[in-house]
């Protein structure tokens, strides 16, 4: 995310009327709705974490201790068992 002054994009009546609100302050402006996109969408971010959560589970079902995982995967233990029984759950 990039910041943009307000003098580049809105008229003065703008501004001003937002220096009723706040005055030198830095505001998040969010998207609409409709042009909100999903966390990952963009990226290959939500199949890598598929692919690396089904090995967990594949490694725990051979026998791999949950520490040993934890550790590999630079996960907490706590996220190792979440890990699990969601994969469990499909």
């Amino acid at each position: 995310m990039c910041y943009i002054k307000a003098e580049d994009i809105f008229p003065q009546e703008i501004i001003d009327l937002i220096h009723q609100y706040v005055d030198g302050e830095y505001i998040y402006i969010p998207k609409k709705e409709g042009n909100k996109k999903k966390w990952g969408e963009t990226t290959n971010i939500r199949k890598e974490i598929e692919v690396r959560n089904a090995a967990i589970y594949e490694e725990f079902n051979r026998g791999i201790d949950k520490e040993y995982l934890a550790n590999k995967y630079f996960l907490s233990r706590k996220s190792i068992d979440r890990i699990i029984l969601q994969q469990k759950r499909k």
